[in-house]
């Protein structure tokens, strides 16, 4: 099982045993639904029959709106949508060739997915700027020494912003990145399904495809922005040349044959959504605020304890690293990345997920936490942290952050 599902599944038994634990191991946006988007979903009850697989018309022209908006031109034909971006990303690896080049640490499904379609994932240590990318020297130095071992990297994974550091790649580095890509003939696989959730919209972000569009596939969805996990819609921007066509079809040949197609009524909640109307547009930006406040408010936490961590910047996630304080919590016994998540949760009652688990080095102090956990349990309380100036100064989330402080209290002293 996906170990994020699986601790959620520890927790969830754990819970029911009488344990008290503040859950941030799992990466759910934990938002109220959106009245219109219910309205929406509601309004296309009635659509029971199937569809086109890449999608109606309607809805991949918003979907096609919604990126050109985003300074990636877009025609409805470069569009697929789908129940979920991970079907799409699975996808991408039966059809790609070669191997799979992923930033150390990544989300968790990256490197499993591959695994399943027959193909290595390549992990390659991000930069000290952010997370969701690779260094660019040391993905030139694994790609040659994949091929000099007959190996055959040949898609690189960005995530923008990224899980699990909760950070952005900066222009900078993007460029960097596809000039690796161009040189090294790299297709480009942008998983911007966070992208909704910069914290500071002043912050600038460059995608991939506006500096190597024909070389970069972008996947996106309303699982995290518009806290639609459960509803599973995903979609997917091809370049627009001849190759991108081609591989378009080669997906729509895996979707036709594993999913037929997005369900009907969730095409309509897409087409809603990806118009991005004003109401949309003010939910969302709130979303973003509510996000990035508990996001910093969790990484002073961390750091206040002694921990290092990236400041977050998108998402709602952190990633702490607590090397600096190993001698302390060496003589608990705590030596390592799954020893560190379980000290946590024993003693702290924090449920984290362990760095090793995304792919980082075992030995590593690190994990990551999902700070969205902590905007209550009902939509009520949800609805009250999204719609306040001052969320952090909510009792449920200012409890919240009380109990992660005396845990990791618990764990450092």
């Amino acid at each position: 099982m996906s170990p994020n599902l699986a601790l959620n599944q520890q927790v969830a038994e754990r819970r029911a045993a009488g344990e008290d634990i503040v859950h941030l191991g799992f990466g759910e946006s934990r938002l109220p639904a959106f009245e219109p988007l219910v309205a929406a979903l509601v309004a296309g009850a009635r659509r029971n029959a199937y569809g086109p697989v890449q999608g109606d018309a309607g809805v991949r022209a918003a979907v096609a709106g919604y990126f050109s908006r985003r300074r990636l031109p877009t025609d409805p034909g470069q569009v697929v949508v789908a129940p979920g971006s991970k079907p799409l990303l699975m996808a991408l690896n039966l059809v790609l060739p070669g191997d799979v080049l992923i930033p150390r640490p990544a989300w968790n499904t990256y490197a499993p997915q591959a695994a399943l379609a027959g193909r290595r994932a390549v992990a390659v240590a991000i930069p000290a700027e952010a997370g969701g990318v690779p260094d660019p020297a040391e993905l030139c130095r694994t790609v040659a020494a994949e091929r000099r071992a007959g190996r055959d990297p040949r898609t690189v994974i960005l995530t923008l912003p990224d899980n699990p550091t909760g950070t952005l790649a900066p222009p900078a580095l993007i460029r960097e990145i596809c000039a690796v890509a161009e040189r090294e003939d790299l297709t480009v696989v942008s998983d911007e399904i966070y992208r909704d959730v910069v914290h500071d919209p002043a912050v600038p972000f460059l995608s991939p495809c506006e500096v190597v569009p024909h070389r970069t596939v972008v996947t996106s969805g309303l699982s995290k922005s518009l806290a639609l996990g459960g509803w599973r819609i995903g979609v997917a921007r091809f370049p627009a040349d001849g190759p991108g066509r081609m591989l378009r079809d080669q997906v729509l040949s895996v979707a036709s044959e594993v999913w037929s197609t997005l369900a009907a009524p969730m095409q309509e909640v897409a087409a809603y959504a990806f118009a991005e109307p004003p109401e949309l547009r003010a939910h969302l930006a709130a979303g973003a605020r509510l996000h990035g406040a508990v996001a910093r408010a969790v990484h002073a936490v961390f750091t206040g304890a002694g921990a290092v961590c990236r400041p977050p910047a998108g998402g709602f996630y952190v990633y702490p690293d607590f090397e600096p304080l190993r001698p302390v919590l060496a003589a608990k016994g705590v030596v390592d990345s799954p020893s560190l998540a379980r000290c946590l949760l024993d003693r702290g009652g924090l449920a984290v997920l362990a760095g090793h688990l995304l792919g980082d080095d075992v030995g590593a102090l690190r994990f990551k936490a999902a700070t969205s956990m902590l905007y209550g349990d009902t939509p009520a309380l949800q609805w009250q942290a999204l719609r306040s100036d001052t969320p952090l100064t909510l009792p449920h989330v200012a409890a919240g952050l009380r109990r992660i402080e005396d845990g990791v209290r618990r764990l450092v002293s």
